[in-house]
């Protein structure tokens, strides 16, 4: 299983030797979706150059661009999607991380049911766009303090099923398992479904082995289903050049035990 950081690409220029396998980058920042070819160029130079690859990329939307509620302007969407899929392709991002929060939260009293309707038809429409680049999109589950809608594996397996398309896949991500008190179990029951992975300890988000969490049981649930893909650490640090390190390193040691 490959170990990840999600990070920007410049904050490598301060590692002389890298512990990670590979960048998870930011939609927003690395793409510029909404911004021209000449704002995107930079990017695309600093992927071509960068020693480690960016399989991966995530903070897809802005929180403005809404997919639920009474203001969802799905050709904003799918313009936006075919410029970020676009670019992707062209610095090697294969997977896209569809969390953003803010633009599927939905507003207080809307219908659920209307959000996840909504939900599934934004995917439904720009999965066609993500195949012809090459891009899969995963499906992030969020925790309730950050979203009050698809807040578990399950809740994510249903958008992934609705949608019934090869390029919308799932996330599990040990941080909102943690803090909605989520079993490893559920891993295993969206098993075939799982395309990408995070991790973070519970507390305050901070990096593996500062807070000396357990992941183990998690881990053993993906290995359970076959899962050998990628796994990102994604949360807070002091100072990322000297503390990457035992990070990974800690990851790496409960993959090998679990």
């Amino acid at each position: 299983m490959k170990v990840g950081i999600c990070t920007s690409p410049e904050s490598l220029e301060g590692i002389a030797d890298p512990a990670f396998d590979y960048v998870e980058a930011n939609v927003q920042q690395l793409l510029k979706p909404e911004e021209s070819d000449d704002a995107f160029a930079p990017s695309r130079d600093l992927a071509a150059t960068l020693a480690l690859p960016i399989p991966t990329a995530c903070c897809f939307l802005p929180g403005d661009l809404r997919v639920t509620g009474p203001s969802v302007d799905l050709d904003h969407l799918e313009r936006y999607a075919a410029t970020a899929f676009e670019r992707a392709a062209q610095v090697g991002v294969e997977v896209i991380v569809f969390g953003s929060g803010g633009a599927r939260i939905l507003p207080e009293g809307f219908p659920v049911d209307e959000g996840f309707s909504q939900f599934v038809g934004a995917n439904r429409r720009i999965a066609p766009l993500a195949e012809r680049h090459g891009v899969t999109i995963v499906i992030e589950p969020l925790n309730r303090a950050e979203c009050n809608f698809i807040n578990s594996p399950t809740d994510g397996a249903r958008v992934v099923e609705a949608v019934d398309h090869p390029n919308v896949r799932l996330l599990v991500d040990f941080f909102h398992m943690l803090r909605e008190g989520q079993s490893p179990q559920e891993i295993i029951d969206c098993g075939p479904l799982i395309e990408h992975a995070h991790l973070a300890e519970n507390e305050v988000r901070s990096a593996p082995g500062v807070k000396g969490d357990d992941f183990r049981s998690f881990m053993r649930a993906l290995k359970s289903i076959g899962y050998d893909r990628r796994i990102s650490i994604e949360c807070g640090w002091g100072d990322f050049a000297a503390e990457q390190k035992a990070a990974v390193d800690e990851v790496r040691r409960q993959l090998a035990e679990s």
